[in-house]
């Protein structure tokens, strides 16, 4: 991330920046890995500014990895209501820690 200082050496940040650091807080919120948002941003060129079809595309990636998290889950959660009458009280035996 680059910037340019003001005469009042304030940093200030061209606007594909801000984009990009607005971005990076969205996906990380979301629970996406630094690693892969890096990954993402690797192949556009420095500077770029994302056009809405390349947004697109990125969020659709990261959407089919929040919708399988989402699934997961819901799973355990519709699970977990059955867990403490279930009997089991044994962690090799238990479904949820298996």
């Amino acid at each position: 991330i680059s910037s340019i200082r003001n005469s009042g050496n304030q940093r200030r940040y061209k606007r594909d920046v801000l984009r990009y650091v607005a971005i990076i807080k969205i996906a990380q919120r979301i629970g996406i890995p630094l690693a892969t948002i890096r990954e993402a941003f690797g192949v556009l060129p420095e500077g770029h500014t994302l056009s809405a079809k390349e947004w697109k595309q990125l969020s659709s990636q990261w959407r089919e990895e929040l919708d399988r998290r989402i699934h997961t889950l819901v799973a355990l959660r519709d699970e977990l209501d059955g867990c403490i009458g279930c009997g089991c009280l044994s962690r090799s035996d238990c479904p949820l820690r298996n």
